[in-house]
């Protein structure tokens, strides 16, 4: 293809054409450009067209398009043709860095992601002047320019921190270090010279921050191998300018550059070769005077959102998606310092809570949010270790948390005037929930009355935390009290209840009343449900009522499903689409009590389970499919002997949650339990179907979190039916497909599995495809079993790769038109995680050590020599050390 403006136009029409919605006219277009991409020339003509074309539109799908070319084609694969010329290669890389650096953002971004791709194959040894060309922009003083190679360089190096350790890659690293750490630095120093400068600009802030930020991400992952001597000299430079940072004008401190700031200081404190940069008290004494303190206020923001946006406030609490906060970050350097410096800290904090304190005694109504500050600070420096289930398990010994209790948090629970200062007295709720595992029983039992005269607070923070902190009162419940029983259960929290988890059974005689009322309050909230937080606390205390009961007495089920399944038709029936998602995790929660088997109840409601409309809402989806879970758990030959649509039925959902971005996850939890729990003669006919269909939706739409499942999935299937058959069934779809998804997908992808049971799985399924598929000795397959193995030591030694392309952080929104009932999980109705493998497979490093040493019994020679030809180094160690654990060796 020749670089006129012919072809150029040719190339427009067709590209235009991919972005028609019709069918009819997208894919051939599509197709069209798939004949001519291995034409010479055809990739400089989309970098042609994405620089020169006076089409917006066009410019940046040229971009996308060159960019899916370059992932699909750059890499050079063995005995396979090489897809793009030397010469397209050479004049690529020798303008791809001008013209991205001189692209608008959109264009530049789809560039920085083709440099990085082409970094992985090519860099350094086959473009070794791309760090200098790089770094000679950083003197350029335009941070669109800057920002866009800051912006590359970090796609380009935090694979960094997935990698195994070797003399390869430190060498890779100590040559970008030797290019790169100075003019970063010094880069680093000149941009919080010019926050200072720009203090007043926000649109300049603005750029300046992401700066901040992107050069922060490199800094990480430029450190993350242990190098430290290349950074520590100048790590104090670096502690200096974030220190200044932190104490510029306090309209600085409403960014979230204070928060990650904040974050790397405390990140940096925790390491033990830099505690000597914290040494100094009066280093100390300035972090926690001028960095903590500040950060740690109360400011207007919240105030307001306390007042005028209460959901919204509670939610990020109690979700913890203030992580981003500054009285987040704050109370993370607190931690952090106290690491080395327990008793410093604690000092120098002593003396300004006493201080706030002080001040608010002056004049409570003027300096209230002294005394918020004090006792978040206090939380802050007690908290050393915490837990879900407990809160705070471990607390700092110098902080007296029950003396503060009595003598500051007591007062605010015991006021008259509960609508006064409701930030101190939502502060004092909190302190009760964080600290129930540390406070006296006696003084938790004082604040149970003061909790429950909070319920009737006009702020809506503070009666929503008192419910919070009430929620599992109830168990300590007795008879001459059991006229409050529904205003505490119908109160929901996460905290106290835990604190009297031992007096569980206690509440087992008054359940029988108990549900009675909550039933009926169940029918009467259902006709109206407007207050979704009090919907949510009293689905959670069925919940909790359930698994109290059951858990003494497992049969008393049938008794709670006589109470609840009559209120529960009529919601299905009336269609309450707020109250569906919680009927189903109730649902689920009492099918799962239930022996192996599924009682005639829960089989007449199934067939109504698969109709569309239900499937239809997102908010159904999760616990529809955890409903199923447990049915397939409970009775999956039941339900294949009961009739022949069921399994179709059954697959119709996953089809149809597969072909979802936001629900294809879901698909994998219901095929998963199909595979788990069906008998292999009821599926058989349908899993040739169940892959192709996979297979289409990686084609058309891969996504990390669809890879991720579908490596869960072939993996429990290999371990379900074997590896013979996984690799049968692919072959069977076309001919050496077994080898393309080993090549393309587990090998590069399986460090992107995240979760324990996960792994256990992947790791129990390759080592099964290792060591049971005789085409992986014998056949073209050969080739790809050392690379698969030490894609499996990767996958028990190196840390999880993490890493999300950035076309992916936005969720499409295609599945959810108009408003949408949202899913709203009941902590009391949690599943337990499953371990399909369970006790049969202890440990996958001695199963991977033990399969490999039968292996090679079987055939004498072949795995050693295989092993020393082409495996890492350090991986192979690793091996050595299963091997020895397992007191096995290779023949």
């Amino acid at each position: 293809m020749e670089l006129n403006d012919a072809n150029l136009q040719t190339l427009t029409e067709f590209l235009r054409k991919t972005l028609n919605p019709d069918p009819a006219v997208r894919r051939p277009a599509e197709k069209f450009l798939e004949t001519v991409e291995g034409n010479q020339n055809y990739s400089l003509l989309l970098l042609t067209l994405l620089e020169k074309s006076q089409d917006d539109v066009i410019r940046v799908c040229a971009a996308v398009t060159f960019k899916n070319y370059i992932k699909r084609n750059w890499r050079i694969v063995e005995d396979e043709p090489n897809k793009i010329s030397e010469a397209d290669r050479t004049a690529i890389k020798a303008n791809i860095v001008n013209l991205m650096l001189s692209s608008p953002e959109q264009i530049q971004k789809q560039l920085s992601d083709a440099i990085s791709i082409i970094g992985r194959e090519d860099f350094p040894q086959k473009w070794p002047d791309l760090l200098t060309e790089m770094v000679t922009r950083f003197r350029s003083g335009d941070f669109h320019i800057i920002n866009g190679v800051l912006r590359t360089a970090h796609s380009l190096f935090k694979r960094y921190r997935h990698e195994f350790k070797s003399n390869e890659l430190w060498s890779e690293i100590k040559l970008v270090l030797d290019t790169f750490a100075l003019p970063l630095t010094e880069l680093f120093k000149a941009t919080i010279e010019l926050c200072q400068t720009h203090a007043n600009d926000v649109n300049a802030l603005k750029v300046l921050f992401s700066s901040l930020t992107l050069i922060s991400k490199l800094f990480y992952s430029l450190n993350f191998q242990d190098l430290p001597e290349f950074f520590e000299d100048n790590m104090e430079t670096w502690m200096t300018n974030f220190h200044g940072l932190l104490t510029l004008d306090n309209k600085l401190l409403q960014t979230d550059l204070v928060s990650n700031a904040i974050q790397f200081l405390a990140s940096v404190c925790e390491r033990p070769h830099y505690k000597h940069l914290f040494e100094d008290q009066s280093t100390l004494t300035s972090i926690c005077e001028k960095v903590i303190v500040p950060n740690m206020e109360f400011r207007s923001a919240d105030e307001e959102a306390f007042e005028d946006n209460s959901e919204e406030y509670i939610r990020r609490d109690l979700e913890g998606s203030d992580i981003d906060t500054r009285r987040r970050a704050a109370c993370d350097l607190v931690r952090g310092l106290c690491k080395f410096f327990e008793g410093p800290v604690t000092a120098i904090f002593s003396g300004y809570v006493n201080s706030m304190l002080t001040e608010y005694a002056k004049s409570p109504r003027e300096n209230w949010k002294h005394k918020d500050a004090a006792i978040y600070l206090v939380t802050s420096l007690a908290s050393k270790a915490q837990t879900q289930k407990h809160g705070i398990t471990q607390a700092n010994e110098l902080v007296n948390l029950n003396e503060f209790f009595v003598n500051h948090i007591l007062p605010d629970l015991k006021s008259s005037n509960i609508d006064e200062f409701p930030v101190l007295k939502t502060d004092a709720i909190k302190y009760v929930m964080i600290f129930r595992s540390q406070l006296p029983k006696e003084q938790l039992l004082q604040a149970v009355p003061l909790l429950i005269s909070h319920l009737q607070a006009q702020s809506t923070v503070e009666h929503t935390y008192a419910a919070h902190a009430l929620e599992r009162l109830f168990t300590m419940r007795g008879p001459n009290n059991s006229s409050c029983v529904f205003i505490c259960v119908s109160s929901i929290s996460k905290a106290i209840m835990r604190s009297f988890s031992l007096l569980q059974e206690a509440i087992v005689p008054y359940i029988p009343t108990l549900i009675g009322q909550l039933t009926q309050k169940l029918l009467l909230v259902s006709k109206n449900p407007s207050k979704p937080h009090f919907n949510h606390y009293l689905f959670e205390s069925l919940c909790l009522s359930v698994r109290i009961t059951c858990k003494a007495n497992p049969a008393t089920v049938s008794s709670f499903e006589e109470a609840l399944f009559p209120v529960f038709t009529e919601i299905l029936q009336n269609d309450v689409q707020e109250f569906l998602p919680y009927v189903f995790q109730v649902m689920s929660l009492l099918l799962e009590i239930h022996s192996n088997s599924i009682p005639a109840s829960y089989m007449a409601l199934f067939p109504h389970l698969l109709q569309p409309v239900l499937w239809e809402r997102t908010g159904n989806i999760p616990p529809l499919v955890r409903l199923l879970q447990a049915y397939l758990e409970k009775g999956g030959a039941t339900i294949a002997a009961s009739a022949a649509d069921k399994v179709p039925g059954l697959l119709g959902v996953f089809q149809k949650l597969i072909a979802s971005k936001a629900n294809d996850h879901q698909g994998f939890y219901l095929l998963n339990s199909i595979i788990e729990h069906m008998p292999a003669e009821s599926i058989i006919q349908y899993r040739k179907q169940i892959f192709i269909l996979l297979f289409q939706r990686l084609q058309s739409s891969k996504t990390t979190k669809f890879i991720k499942s579908f490596l869960v999935f072939v993996n429990l299937y290999c371990v379900k039916y074997g590896a013979i058959a996984l690799q049968e069934i692919f072959d069977s779809i076309q001919p050496k497909m077994f080898g393309m998804v080993l090549e393309k997908i587990i090998i590069p992808e399986v460090q992107k599995v995240s979760g324990i049971v996960e792994k256990k799985i992947c790791a129990v399924g390759i080592t099964k495809i290792l060591t049971e598929c005789p085409a992986m000795m014998d056949t073209e397959y050969t080739k790809l079993w050392t690379p698969l193995l030490q894609a499996l030591i990767g996958l028990f030694e190196l840390p999880e790769d993490d890493s999300i392309p950035d076309d992916e952080h936005f969720i499409d929104i295609e599945d959810t038109p108009g408003y949408q009932t949202a899913f709203s999980q009941l902590a009391f109705a949690g599943k337990k995680e499953h371990d399909p493998i369970g006790d049969a497979v202890g440990n996958p490093k001695i199963l991977l050590a033990q399969s490999l040493h039968k292996l090679s019994t079987a055939c004498p020679g072949r795995v050693p020599s295989m092993l020393s030809t082409s495996m890492n180094a350090e991986a192979l160690q690793f091996l050595q050390g299963y091997l020895q654990a397992a007191t096995v060796q290779l023949v």
